[in-house]
């Protein structure tokens, strides 16, 4: 019997985006079991709440899980990359790529990780060409400005974002 593929997939996902979406998706065709690690990160001084980002999370990767038929679980964290991997069994850490500028901090941080564990594997995917240039930062700058961001994150999702900033 070959041995369970876990991968995990991290990120902020403050909110989640199509983008986001569209390498889980990939991701799903290279693991048996996707862990999606929603990082607590303090500094980053998230708009949405850790419950919030995750029930959002939850909500669109029950979808794919359902129609992939792979389990996928979510997981928030606030400990080292390569630690939260370890902690959910993870022998893959699943990052997306969007442009140049990605990969120079994506190529330092996998030199650490190969540090402290060279054991598990960082595997780079791109989303469509279509929704490579959607950044979360951005959907929350669009959405503060009024516009709309229907085109980049899920429709719950787009209604969320809206809703933070009538506030």
């Amino acid at each position: 019997m070959t041995a369970m593929r876990t991968g995990l997939y991290p990120g902020t996902f403050d909110p989640i985006t199509l983008g986001h979406l569209d390498i889980i998706k990939r991701a799903c065709r290279l693991v048996d079991r996707l862990v999606i690690g929603v990082a607590i990160n303090r500094d980053k001084g998230p708009l949405f709440t850790l419950e919030e980002r995750v029930a959002m999370v939850e909500a669109e990767c029950a979808k794919l899980s359902q129609a992939t038929g792979i389990e996928i679980v979510v997981h928030p964290f606030e400990n080292l990359l390569i630690d939260c991997a370890k902690d959910v069994g993870a022998g893959i850490i699943i990052r997306g790529l969007r442009a140049v500028a990605d990969f120079e901090y994506e190529f330092q941080m996998v030199g650490m990780n190969r540090k402290l564990d060279a054991e598990i594997v960082t595997v780079f995917l791109m989303a469509e060409a279509d929704r490579q240039a959607i950044a979360s930062k951005l959907v929350k700058e669009i959405a503060r400005l009024g516009g709309d961001v229907s085109h980049f994150v899920p429709a719950p999702v787009a209604e969320a974002v809206t809703a933070k900033y009538k506030r």
